[in-house]
Formats: structure tokens, C-alpha cells, sequence
């Protein structure tokens, strides 16, 4: 996979994600590890609260504030490829909300996105228990 296949992206707010290649190279291996062939381009889009809420409004007609959207874009069955979202204002928020620290609420919103893309749901009580366990087990697999 060549860097460029996973993009950052910040969309009116401060913000810098460090450890960019360790972050490519680990969602990278998430993706491997669930079976599939490459990532075809994903992009991450670091953004407001508002600016998310815009996009739940306007694309899934939900009128609540949330910490990530999932936009899948993938052509083919084995290949990944979508744009996430990632509200910085939300993250930061559920980090204190429960008692974490902001790099590893966002590492695991990054990689809910990602499961997303994989095909994991987490509407159903049966499918965030499952969505929560792959969580952790990927972030446990971070090596930075």
C-alpha cells in the first residue's frame, strides 16, 4: 500500500495528528488482519462539531451531534476505500467524559471508522458489544 492511499485532512479546527505513518501503518494491518486485500484510498477528515453535525443533517438526516460519520466508497468486495470524519470537538469531550486520554479516544474513533468500513455495525446491542471488542483488540495491537 503507498502512502497515499491514506490522507489526513483537517476541516476548520486546530488540529494535528501525530505519528502519521505509525497511524497509516496500523490501519493498514487492521485492514489486512480482517481479511482484506488493500486499502484503495481513505481519507480522514478531522473536523468541528458543527461541521460534523452538518453531515449527519444533511446525509443521514440525523440532527444530533456525534464523534465520527463513515462513508463507505469501496468498488470492490476485498478493497477498502471511504472518507471518515472525525469531530476533534467530540473526541476531546469523551476523553473526559470517560476518564481516557484524547490520543487514545481518537486512536479508537479511527479505528471504529475503519471497522465500519470492514463491515462491523454497531446499532444492535449484540453488534457494539462485538464493535467494542474489536476495538480494543486492535488497539491493543498499536505499537507507538
Amino acid at each position: 500500500m503507498a502512502i497515499k492511499d491514506i490522507s489526513f485532512f483537517v476541516e476548520g479546527v486546530s488540529f494535528h495528528l501525530s505519528q502519521k505513518q505509525k497511524v497509516r501503518d496500523w490501519v493498514n494491518r487492521t485492514v489486512l488482519d480482517e481479511g482484506f486485500k488493500r486499502v484503495a484510498e481513505l481519507n480522514f477528515i478531522f473536523c468541528s462539531d458543527d461541521y460534523l453535525l452538518d453531515i449527519n443533517q444533511q446525509y443521514l438526516r440525523h440532527d444530533t451531534y456525534t464523534d465520527i460519520v463513515t462513508f463507505d466508497s469501496s468498488e470492490e468486495e476485498e478493497v477498502i476505500a471511504g472518507d471518515i470524519f472525525i469531530s476533534v470537538e467530540r473526541v476531546q469531550e469523551n476523553a473526559r467524559k470517560f476518564n481516557v486520554s484524547e490520543t487514545d479516544e481518537l486512536h479508537r474513533v479511527i479505528i471504529h471508522g475503519v471497522l465500519h468500513l470492514c463491515g462491523y455495525l454497531d446499532k444492535k446491542k449484540a453488534d457494539k458489544i462485538l464493535m467494542t471488542e474489536k476495538e480494543n483488540q486492535y488497539l491493543g495491537k498499536r505499537n507507538f
